[in-house]
């Protein structure tokens, strides 16, 4: 008879995955993060511990997003003030100091919220360039466009 297997957190293993942002819609790619953040992508997936890998993404900065939703979708925030809610759109967030915010946040809504999804999010590096200071790491490249044709919009 075979029991069903559960993961404990001391027989996890942790691999680095480096992904290429640039062309990609960003909907899409958060997906495909989200997944490999929460270890679904592996046979021994178990729910309530942190099995997944850590993420690499370069090129942030450089995402697509698709129809007219750079304008109309905006991320509110607020300053802590009264009446002091604020919002940017994601074309303000992307041409502003922080692009990488936007695939930040796109992915942690993906994610189910509590103390698993901090955790969880601790294993993602985003940075709107070319460079990042993982090489020591040795993460393995992960073609996100060559999934699928709608991944890539031109």
């Amino acid at each position: 008879m075979k029991t069903t297997l559960s993961l404990k957190p001391a027989e996890v293993n942790k691999d680095w995955v480096l992904i290429d942002a640039e062309g990609l819609v960003l909907g899409r790619l958060a997906v495909i993060i989200a997944n490999r953040l929460r270890g679904k992508h592996k046979p021994q997936f178990t729910p309530h511990v942190d099995c997944g890998d850590n993420v690499v993404v370069i090129n942030a900065d450089k995402i697509r997003v698709t129809g007219n939703k750079a304008d109309q979708s905006v991320f509110y925030y607020h300053t802590g003030y009264a009446g002091g809610i604020k919002g940017r759109s994601i074309r303000q967030r992307l041409e502003g100091k922080h692009p990488e915010s936007v695939v930040e946040k796109a992915v942690e809504r993906m994610i189910t919220r509590g103390p698993l999804q901090r955790q969880q999010m601790k294993h993602l590096y985003v940075y709107a360039g070319a460079s990042h200071p993982h090489d020591g790491q040795q993460p393995k490249s992960l073609d996100v466009g060559a999934l699928n044709s709608k991944n890539r919009r031109v």
